[in-house]
Order: structure tokens, then sequence, then C-alpha cells
């Protein structure tokens, strides 16, 4: 009915057929389990024995987040690709969201599978496997680096090698992001900035850039293990600043709730491109790209390119459908009045 697999020795590359339902994924310390509740169970032996030598297989390398990874799924299957039906699926993922220096090895776990396409769902993810193959289709969705720049395509238009996928304009959320801060708090000059400096140093430099253009003071807040995430917080308000910013990272998106609890406690709205999901944990704004679209969109790409269409000729896409998610309950606890104008342009608001 479900298997585990312990990482990174022993991984899940499988998953059974029919329409996922659920699925739910639990990180342990040096464990995770990966649960399927699915409508039709069928084994993995099963399964197994039924594909042919032809089977195409997909890896995906990537974290362990399972809103993303069900809207992948759910976009092959309204291609007609089914999960141990007409294709299997290599899945392979760090045993916690900061253990970078594992995923080269996973990616070549994923080439010496023979895989014949990877959904790379992380920067780690695309920067391990396009260095792991040339050869081997990836479709990357990158929501903090500069494709071009990295060297993984060419040019976005024109990819030209064995990379394309979804990214982040990220100058122009980075002025979003303060937009609505100043919106919020219209006297507000000094915000602080939370982020990864592993992976954040693009959006770091777009928000210092968006934030001079505002006359606002950016303090950094750098961390690297959630255990930081408290006393940076803490610090940022002990130097005064009004708000905070929460740059995009794997550490932040799986902990959200320790993110918006340590702001709240120290009394700073903020706001993050994880939407809804930061705002579901009580920060007050959150605006960014709908991820479960844009996986649902990388699905697409994953099914063209089994059906023969080349990676370099796909171009590299920014992404276009955002939401905002403004939580009224949060404004409260912090005392504070949204402007009405904000709560109007609002996809979603939290009561």
């Amino acid at each position: 009915m479900w298997e585990c697999w312990r990482l990174p020795n022993r991984l899940l590359d499988q998953f059974p057929h029919a329409l996922l339902h659920s699925l739910a994924v639990k990180l342990r310390r040096r464990e995770f389990i990966v649960t399927l509740v699915l409508g039709l169970l069928v084994s993995r032996r099963r399964a197994s024995a039924q594909a042919s030598a032809k089977t195409p297989r997909v890896g995906y390398l990537g974290s362990q987040n399972t809103r993303t990874m069900k809207a992948f799924l759910e976009g092959l299957q309204e291609l007609g690709y089914v999960p141990g039906q007409n294709f299997l699926l290599e899945f392979r993922a760090p045993e916690r969201p900061d253990k970078y220096e594992q995923f080269p090895g996973l990616a070549a776990q994923l080439v010496a599978a023979g895989v014949d396409v990877i959904l790379a769902a992380t920067p780690s993810a695309i920067e391990a496997t396009t260095r792991a193959t040339r050869t081997i289709p990836i479709v990357g969705v990158d929501l903090e680096s500069d494709p071009v720049a990295k060297g993984w395509a060419a040019t976005l238009a024109h990819p030209g090698g064995n990379f394309t996928g979804f990214v982040l304009d990220i100058p122009e959320m980075s002025g979003k992001q303060l937009q609505f801060l100043k919106e919020v708090k219209p006297d507000l000059n000094r915000v602080a900035v939370l982020g990864d400096p592993r992976v954040n140093e693009l959006q770091s430099r777009a928000t210092e850039a968006a934030a001079r253009g505002a006359g606002l003071t950016i303090q950094a807040l750098s961390v690297r293990d959630v255990g930081e995430v408290p006393r940076a917080i803490a610090e940022a308000a002990r130097q005064h600043a009004g708000a905070l910013a929460v740059l995009t990272s794997p550490l932040v998106f799986n902990n959200l709730g320790r993110i918006t609890e340590a702001a709240l406690k120290h009394r700073l709205p903020a706001i993050c491109p994880f939407a809804p999901a930061f705002a579901d944990a009580g920060g007050l704004l959150a605006y960014g790209p709908d991820l479960p679209d844009l996986y649902r969109r990388a699905a697409d790409y994953v099914g063209r390119i089994l059906k023969g269409a080349k990676p370099g000729d796909l171009p590299v896409q920014r992404l276009e459908k955002f939401q905002l998610v403004v939580n009224l309950k949060t404004a409260r606890a912090l005392q504070l009045t949204l402007p009405q104008s904000l709560v109007l342009r609002a996809d979603r608001v939290i009561e």
C-alpha cells in the first residue's frame, strides 16, 4: 500500500499508477517517509512487471514538497501520463532541505538510472543536474537564479542546450514586495531582509537596488539554519526595522511557521513570495507565483519532451501568474489597519 526508503541510499524511485489524492511527507532526523494515498492501489512490483523496456522514466530532483509534487503529477496525468502505467518516476530529495551538498550525488543517481528527462525543482537541483549530464533533457523550476548568467541557457528565448524551464523575474518581484510593505506602513524607512546566502545572492542584490530606489534602508539577515531565524529577527527588531521581507529558499519554505511566529512576536509586518503558503502560516502578506500552476506548466514541458521536443528549442519562460494574499487576522494582531485599496486588490483575504 505504501513504501518507504531511507535516504540517501534507499530512495523512492517509482509511484504506483492511479489518480493521486494526497501525498504526505514527514522529514525525520535521518530518513523521510513518503506515503502515497491513492484511489486505486497497486504494488510497486506489479507496476514494474507490467512496464515494458521502452517505458519512459522521468526523474524528479527537489525537496519533499507534497503540494508541488501533486501538481506536477496531476499535470502529467492531464496529458495522459500515469505513473506506473505508461511512465516510471524516479524521485530523489536530500534528507533535509538545507542539505545542498547531497544534490550532486542524487543527480548522479538519476543519470545512472537512465531517466529520459529530469524535473529539477530547486536551484541546487538544476546546478547539480546540469553538471551531471549534457544530454538528458532538464526542465528547471527556479525562483532564485538567472539561468543565462548561470550558464544553463544561452538565452531565454533559445536555451540551446539540454536545459529549459521556468524562472522568476527577480528585480520586478523585489520591487513589488517593498511596494506592498510601504503601502502597509507609509512611514517605513528600514526593512530587514531574511535570506539564505547560499541561494539568495541575486534576490538580495535586486532587493537592495529596489530599496535604494524607494528610499529604504536594508538590514540583511543571513541564515543558513532555521535555528538562526529567531535570533536574526529579534536583532532586526532591536535595530528598529519596521518590516520584514523574506526571500525564497528551500530553508524558508520548509520553516514558514517558525518565521511568521518570530515576525509576529517582534511585531514585524512580513511579506514573502511563497503565496499563499506564507500568509496561511501567519505572515501578513504573500505575493508571488502560483506554484501549483507553475508545476503543471513544467509537467507540460516534460510531456512535450517525452513526445520528442528538444529542450533547447523550448524557451525559458518567466512566470506570469501571481497572487496576492492578505492575512487580516495577522494585521489585527499587529494592530495595523491595512489600506482598503490593498485589501481589495488581494486575490484572497484571510479573515
